[in-house]
């Protein structure tokens, strides 16, 4: 019998779209309305005398990847997101692989799909950071039945789940995505930073996610209140929800575009730009922000919010997370100064193949550049700017597409009939 507990997944655009993407994964875990008792902390230390320890990160489609050991095999690639709070195996081949005992059954709601999508429970997951020096004996983790997010395709490399709350939960953990580390530190002997740049705000846990309070320019002067997630697993830099406040209207300078691809189908909205966002005493002008229609977020969270806050902003800054003591400590680091953008090719792109290194067009936006170029979906991308497109990561390809306005590129790409065609696509900021 499937449990009677309801997983909810809902994919507000764990999106196969650029950086501008939504990555807010919402995964809640509903039991007859029971209060979700504080669990302990499943990450720690092996020597317990330690006081921090360094790991490499890598950033691909503005998401942060660790690499991981469960059960003692790997490694295997996840993505640390504060915006999931239980931990996540989207590969569906490491239940064989890891001999996983599942537990209980759950009907995945909204799949939109003729036989329900299942998740399992399982708890018999050891794993282990950084060689072995960071361990959780028992790890919880709900497993998919089939690899419906792709995630692989979107950040183009092998990605094997998600981790969230667990790791923030047990750590203060310290992120430099202009150095590709992040450093985790036992909560009892963690200082405070020092120094001038550096900036604190509180958060808000609740429901196993971090909110902060801040305030916007949004148009026309007018300044406005927000409860934004924290969310290191979105791609985006802001995202806002208009059914949160009446007065959180649309920008008079937007264009319509699909914003992410998620279970129950597309998310759809608009781009635009807020004049100005407040993170402690840095004032962050000219953000490139998702505004999502309403029928698309009609399933909210039970914790209310205005919307989040993704890598795309928070990467400019060295960040410090401290669950422990609710604070969120900012310094902005070398990409701090880099301009907010968009993609200016209406080009949705897929990496396929073994090693990831096979692009194919999935969507083209009407009246988009890449449109007026006659780009059509499954063209498989060869070349641009006579530069293989089999010597640059899925990253590097779309910071192509989000570079400068006017900029000319010209493609070399092949029809699924094998035609081969020349064309180039001229790119245009839109907003």
């Amino acid at each position: 019998m499937i449990a009677s507990w309801l997983l909810t997944l809902l994919l507000l655009g764990r999106a196969l779209r650029g950086w501008g993407a939504f990555l807010g994964l919402l995964l809640s875990l509903a039991a007859h309305g029971q209060p979700t008792k504080p669990k302990p902390a499943p990450f720690a230390f092996k020597n317990a005398r330690t006081r921090s320890l360094t790991l490499p990160v890598e950033i691909q489609r503005n998401l942060l990847i660790i690499s991981t050991y469960l059960n003692g095999q790997g490694p295997f690639n996840f993505l640390l997101d504060t915006g999931v709070g239980t931990s996540l195996l989207t590969d569906p081949t490491l239940r064989t692989k890891l001999g996983l005992r599942l537990g209980r059954r759950f009907r995945v709601a909204g799949a939109g799909q003729d036989q329900p999508l299942e998740a399992f429970q399982t708890d018999s997951v050891q794993m282990t950071l950084g060689d072995g020096k960071v361990v959780a004996p028992t790890l919880t983790f709900l497993i998919l039945s089939s690899d419906v997010l792709n995630l692989s395709g979107y950040v183009g490399m092998p990605i094997h789940g998600i981790l969230g709350y667990d790791i923030f939960h047990s750590f203060v953990v310290r992120i430099h995505p202009a150095e590709s580390r992040i450093i985790l530190f036992s909560p009892t002997t963690f200082r405070a930073p020092r120094g001038r740049r550096w900036t604190s705000m509180g958060i808000d846990l609740e429901g196993s996610k971090a909110y902060l309070r801040t305030q916007a320019v949004v148009h026309d002067s007018l300044t406005l209140p927000l409860k934004l997630v924290l969310d290191t697993g979105a791609g985006h830099a802001l995202s806002l929800e208009t059914t949160s406040d009446p007065r959180l209207t649309l920008p008079s300078r937007r264009v319509r575009s699909q914003l992410g691809r998620g279970l129950n189908g597309l998310i759809n909205g608009y781009l635009g730009r807020v004049s100005s966002l407040q993170l402690g005493k840095y004032k962050i002008k000219s953000l490139v922000t998702s505004f999502p229609d309403a029928a698309d977020v009609s399933q909210r969270a039970e914790v209310f919010r205005n919307g989040n806050v993704g890598l795309e902003l928070l990467k400019r800054f060295d960040i410090i997370i401290d669950y422990t003591r609710n604070q969120l400590w900012l310094r902005p680091n070398s990409l701090y100064h880099d301009p907010f953008e968009h993609d200016m090719s209406g080009l949705d792109l897929l990496a396929t193949g073994s090693d990831y290194r096979h692009y194919i067009i999935l969507k083209v936006e009407e009246g988009s550049p890449a449109d007026v170029a006659g780009l059509q979906p499954t063209d498989e991308i060869l070349a641009i700017n006579l530069l293989p497109v089999a010597g640059l990561s899925l990253t590097q390809i779309s910071r192509i597409l989000h570079s400068d306005d006017g900029r000319p590129l010209l493609l070399i790409v092949r029809r699924a009939n094998g035609e081969l065609i020349t064309t180039t696509v001229r790119l245009k900021r839109q907003i």
